[in-house]
């Protein structure tokens, strides 16, 4: 669908938005409809144990499970208070397994149904998880290549991750669509005009997922800032710094956005984001110099926040993404590629 130079680093995407659905915010808002996608896998869930005693969930596709570890394993990450029930992890697996592809959706701690044991949660920093599950697969087996796509927050985890492990990364291919890339341009962005309505929407979602977890007697946070925060910079200084060992917001966000890891990630990664998205604003896009040589920036001039539905009809819609990311990490899927996958996308 798209290619590059071997100096152009940043790419024109081929993706144009359905004449039936050009607007941003109803590219955002679109795959949340029921009928969007109302395809659903057969899911079974295990526990990952992990190393700092606290535990979370992995969502492995029935119908892959009985495929060799020779086959290539897709990992999904999911983005903010999210989880393998997303219409975007769906549509995913399910290209995926068309694929004959084995995958799985790692959660992030307390998300979904399933809640963790420490008095902590997950952020967009948290690369320890994903680290650890991938070392536990190969640990346990897994003889084809491993594969990533982390979405919207798990996107920057995931790049976060790559820019960390560098060339140790088991990783053979990875993509991350709608990165908040800049994470305090992405939270300004997100008190503006309409997209207060989606700060509005999710805010309420991780306020009632404290409450699950926490009350005002055994909370490590300021309950009361916690449960009055309008914002996301207010939730994330009141509650996702203390409780995640940051001093302050503006330290989780200087030393969490995915950005400052791009140069030094040594495995080829697709980037997909969209200039309309209502999450960021423009400005969060790196100058082609910051991106390592094994990275490629795919721009949009449309798509939303993990929309990007590009035809068919408003009762059975075309994606963009599922191909898009399938066709970049098949080039990764050979086995050869686990064993050496240092070539540039």
């Amino acid at each position: 669908m798209t290619s590059k130079s071997s100096d152009n680093r940043i790419i024109r995407s081929e993706f144009r938005p359905a004449r039936w659905l050009r607007h941003r915010h109803l590219q955002t808002m679109y795959t949340s409809l029921p009928w969007a996608w109302p395809h659903r896998p057969n899911m079974r869930r295990e526990s990952l144990e992990l190393q700092d005693g606290d535990v979370t969930a992995v969502d492995w596709v029935s119908d892959t499970e009985h495929l060799p570890k020779s086959t290539p394993l897709l990992v999904i990450l999911h983005g903010l208070e999210s989880s393998a029930e997303s219409a975007y992890a769906r549509m995913l697996i399910n290209e995926a397994t068309q694929a004959g592809w084995r995958c799985c959706v790692l959660n992030f701690r307390d998300c979904g149904d399933y809640r963790n044991r420490l008095p902590r949660r997950y952020h967009a920093g948290e690369t320890s998880d994903l680290r650890y599950f991938l070392q536990q697969l190969v640990a346990n087996g897994q003889e084809g290549p491993l594969l990533a796509a982390g979405y919207s927050l798990g996107g920057n985890v995931l790049l976060k991750y790559l820019g960390e492990a560098g060339a140790e990364s088991p990783l053979s291919g990875s993509v991350a669509v709608c990165v908040p890339l800049e994470l305090a341009k992405c939270s300004d962005a997100l008190n503006t005009g309409f997209s207060k309505l989606y700060q509005h929407y999710l805010l309420k979602s991780m306020k009632d997922s404290v409450s699950r977890k926490f009350d005002r007697n055994t909370a490590a946070f300021n309950w009361d800032l916690a449960m009055s925060a309008t914002t996301f910079a207010e939730f994330d200084d009141a509650v996702t710094a203390p409780l995640h060992g940051f001093d302050g917001m503006n330290d989780y966000y200087s030393k969490c956005s995915s950005s400052r890891f791009l140069d030094q990630i040594a495995k080829p990664t697709l980037i997909i984001n969209a200039l309309d998205d209502p999450f960021m604003t423009p400005d969060v896009i790196p100058e082609q110099d910051k991106l390592s040589e094994y990275v490629t920036l795919e721009l949009s001039e449309a798509g939303g926040h993990v929309g990007f539905i590009e035809g068919g009809t408003p009762w059975r819609p075309k994606f963009y993404l599922p191909p898009r990311i399938i066709q970049f990490l098949s080039s990764y899927s050979a086995s050869t590629s686990f064993m050496d996958s240092r070539t540039r996308p």
